[in-house]
């Protein structure tokens, strides 16, 4: 066991169950986020929770902009994780870009991977038609220019979009205040190298089941998204949620696990 992952990462290891679910958290959140959910699989899997280098309470001294340019860095954490704790037969649940960081670790390693289950995934977040992303680029541009020139004012207007379900505040603050308490170079640098990514190409080579979780009413994985990941990834089963936002496993919790529940179940 690699102590200096465990602590990089932030690692926690809870439940009573022998097969691993690993959790990996979105852009400007932390493990924190699951919380949820969490419990209702401690009993019958062993869980692991992480902090990317870069977010919450990771060791922010190991950030290396080059790394972390790019998504191959943070499946690198993924991966590291996995060899520190020897896991294998493991059920990756990733939030939003976690789903493609998942799926890279996964193309690396299919052999340490069980299933894949990604919550609100997006392999291009720009529109390149035909494909629909969501997304212009001036679009994505405009938006790391608000967060350079005022990152405080961008988590106020962004957090509440994601979220959606205004009619409970204390969700966008929540993720209002995760995104304000990360280092706003590294932030941007996250987003960067999330909202440019391109992982389309890497979707036929997923050798491993997959559930495609997709939201109802996302700013950020509209319901194409959805439908071109299932076209595209073979073995993989897509289910859309009654859940609005991007972040389920915060607004609907028990959607979210009966989802999860049902899929590992075979149902």
């Amino acid at each position: 066991m690699d102590t200096s992952v465990l602590t990089r990462n932030n690692v926690r290891v809870f439940g009573q169950g022998t097969q691993p679910m690993l959790f990996a958290h979105g852009f400007g959140c932390d493990q924190n986020m699951w919380r949820y959910v969490t419990p209702a699989f401690a009993d019958d899997y062993r869980i692991i929770v992480f902090d990317y280098v870069g977010s919450g309470k990771s060791d922010l001294s190991a950030y290396d902009p080059k790394r972390y340019s790019a998504l191959a860095g943070y499946a690198e954490d993924v991966l590291e994780v996995i060899h520190s704790l020897d896991l294998t037969d493991v059920i990756f649940v990733g939030h939003s870009v976690s789903s493609m960081i998942g799926l890279l670790a996964t193309n690396q390693e299919p052999e340490r991977f069980a299933q894949l289950i990604m919550v609100g995934p997006s392999p291009r977040y720009i529109n390149d038609p035909p494909y629909v992303g969501g997304f212009e680029r001036k679009d994505i541009e405009g938006l790391l220019e608000t967060m350079e020139k005022n990152y405080i004012g961008w988590a106020n207007f962004l957090a509440p979009a994601i979220m959606k379900n205004a009619d409970r505040p204390e969700l966008s603050r929540e993720l209002e205040e995760s995104f304000c308490s990360t280092d706003p170079v590294i932030a941007r640098r996250f987003a960067e190298a999330t909202f440019f990514s391109d992982n389309r190409a890497d979707l036929a080579g997923v050798r491993v089941p997959s559930l495609i979780m997709q939201c109802s009413d996302d700013l950020i994985a509209p319901f194409d998204v959805g439908e071109y990941l299932h076209r595209t990834m073979p073995q993989s089963t897509l289910r859309v949620l009654q859940a609005t936002g991007h972040c389920p496993h915060m607004s609907h919790p028990e959607e979210t696990i009966a989802v999860i529940r049902e899929y590992l179940s075979g149902r």
